[in-house]
């Protein structure tokens, strides 16, 4: 069978199970970004997901992007296997982006220690039988069972969502995949019909977001700063920057020099307010109707590069201290008509509280 039919035969199951169910708002809340983020519904004394009626998809998924179909359709499995047992959305992403850094999506048959499958899950710690951690939809059922018993993981950083459930040496690897992990299950939902609400994250509100939750500090060209051309938010060193709305990365670049000479500092370490000049490691990205964001001071090299296209919400660097920076911050800058330079900074606050995305504030 061609998988045109097999994609159309799948969508038309997945339509009658909507239809029994009861239209996937009866299991996921709706059809906002929030209904991604959702607790999962669990049965009384149970803290595993409740199953739904069954969830197919094509025997046979075609290569996307950088993954070949047997990745491709490991991660049907784990994405399908989440919508099966009423998993919000943005627990797909989660147990994606687990599974490229444990295993790149292959059902490895060994790993470290007694680790296997996917998850890299390991029988000694009692996940399963060899067997059973190597069939991916039963690897995928033991991971999104832990995950739904971790409270408040629908609004925990992926990385520390992915870190509860794995418990890895490795804390911090699973941030780099959440990209990479939204654009494939999006791809993955959209073939198979599934709703595609709440992918991106859950700290989303429309189609703006805060980069950080955090302080705001420093303000927009105050009377003591008035080349100040963005806000501070006061966060600690390694919190989680992610992109105030989807586009295209236009610069990734260390700026960083010395105050008196313009020799290079560099990036590699810390900033001075005194001795140094500079965004440090920064990005810069181009959203719809010739809108920018900057994103300065960043720990170490940023998760992007130039070209790339982000979705709202995507991690793409950590807090830091780098160039022209008296102690670890975000400095967030907003652009209009395309110009990055000082003459089309506006002030970020008024801005974001006309996107819904108020600054310093938690997501409505």
């Amino acid at each position: 069978m061609k998988l045109r039919s097999l994609v159309s035969l799948a969508v038309a199951l997945i339509a009658v199970f909507i239809l029994c169910a009861g239209g996937l708002g009866g299991f996921l809340g709706g059809g906002t970004a929030a209904a991604g983020c959702i607790p999962v519904a669990t049965s009384p004394g149970s803290s595993s997901p409740t199953m739904t009626a069954p969830v197919a998809g094509p025997t046979l998924w075609p290569a996307i992007g950088d993954w070949d179909s047997g990745q491709v359709g490991n991660a049907a499995a784990i994405t399908i296997t989440g919508a099966r047992l009423g998993v919000p959305g943005r627990g797909w992403v989660i147990a994606v982006a687990t599974a490229m850094q444990e295993s790149t999506l292959r059902n490895l048959a060994g790993g470290d220690r007694d680790s296997v499958g996917l998850f890299q899950q390991r029988p000694s710690q009692g996940w399963g039988t060899p067997a059973q951690l190597q069939d991916p939809v039963y690897a995928s059922e033991k991971f999104f069972g832990k995950l739904g018993a971790i409270d408040g993981w629908q609004t925990m950083p992926l990385t520390e969502a992915a870190q509860a459930v794995q418990i890895s040496a490795y804390p911090d690897a699973y941030a780099k995949w959440e990209g990479p992990a939204a654009e494939l299950v999006t791809a993955i939902a959209e073939t198979a019909g599934l709703p595609t609400d709440g992918l991106a994250g859950c700290g989303a509100v429309g189609p703006w977001t805060q980069p950080v939750l955090a302080p705001v500090g420093s303000a927009f060209r105050s009377s003591d700063r008035p080349g100040h051309d963005g806000v501070d938010f006061s966060a600690p060193r390694g919190t989680v920057i992610r992109a105030a709305s989807a586009g295209t990365v236009r610069t990734v670049r260390c700026n960083a020099v010395y105050a008196d000479s313009g020799a290079e500092w560099g990036c590699h370490r810390d900033g001075d307010p005194i001795r140094t000049r500079g965004c440090g490691w920064y990005v810069d990205i181009d959203h719809a109707g010739g809108l920018l964001t900057r994103y300065c001071h960043m720990d170490k090299p940023p998760m992007v590069a130039v070209g790339q296209q982000v979705v709202v919400g995507q991690p793409i660097g950590v807090v830091g201290s780098t160039g022209h920076s008296s102690g670890p911050h975000l400095h967030y800058e907003v652009h209009q008509n395309g110009d990055a330079s000082a003459n089309g900074a506006i002030d970020p606050v008024p801005f974001m509280v006309a996107q819904g995305a108020p600054l310093g504030a938690p997501p409505v």
